[in-house]
């Protein structure tokens, strides 16, 4: 995924009510841009950081300003907008670069399904006289999340990443594939891990899920102030 435009660069002064950040440009000036992601965003916006924000033309828009990306103090590139996941995520698939993705005609997001009313984000079939013999429904998550050299999810106690998982044993045990797809947008993560330090539940779920049949795998992208791209699977460790 390309950005539409060239992204402007800035310091990182702060993140507060969750959807705004304080950003300095070069020349002095502070300012406010709109933050589209609703989690801690732990160790991906402290203060000193690179940012990179695009521009809306719209008019109505109160802050005109995104925050796209953070890179540290250690150089790695940070996806902070929540709803870049999903898109790089049917990219590579329609490219070909998750191999266990692909065999399907028919890629659809955001469809309706499950018995807790949810929405799977991106849902494959071979389509035939419009009925298919076998779904596969993916669920994607974005990983941002470092420590100690490790990736992890979730950054924080996760209900509704909960719900998706149960609903993928309950698609899995209707006959259907199901997969949990972890799109890694920080450049320092090269494993993927359940964070049972933060969400015990949660990882719980992820080992129940597995033994279910749930396939999880893991993909890195490559992140800079041009693109967002999900380039090679790492390994995943629910140990």
């Amino acid at each position: 995924m390309k950005f539409s435009r060239q992204l402007q660069q800035a310091t990182l002064l702060k993140r507060y009510k969750r959807f705004l950040v304080d950003l300095r440009a070069p020349s002095g000036d502070e300012f406010t841009v709109h933050c589209a992601n609703t989690g801690r965003m732990t160790n991906c916006a402290d203060p000193g950081f690179t940012a990179y924000y695009s521009t809306s033309d719209n008019p109505k828009r109160k802050y005109i300003h995104s925050l796209e990306l953070t890179q540290d103090n250690d150089g790695h590139f940070i996806c902070v907008n929540t709803a870049v996941a999903n898109k790089v995520s049917v990219e590579a698939i329609e490219q070909g670069r998750i191999t266990q993705l692909q065999g399907y005609k028919t890629l659809q997001t955001e469809v309706k399904y499950g018995a807790e009313n949810s929405r799977i984000d991106i849902l494959l079939s071979n389509l035939e006289n419009g009925q298919s013999s076998q779904f596969c429904y993916v669920e994607v998550k974005s990983v941002t999340l470092l420590e100690q050299q490790q990736g992890f999810f979730p950054d924080a106690e996760t209900l509704r990443g909960q719900k998706h998982l149960r609903e993928l044993i309950h698609i899995k045990q209707q006959g259907h594939r199901a997969v949990l797809l972890f799109a890694a947008l920080h450049t320092g993560i090269n494993c993927v891990k359940p964070a049972s330090h933060i969400d015990q539940k949660y990882a719980a779920l992820v080992k129940e899920a597995i033994s279910h049949g749930v396939e999880i795998i893991a993909y890195r992208a490559h992140i800079d102030d041009n693109q967002v791209q999900l380039i090679e699977e790492i390994p995943f460790d629910y140990a």
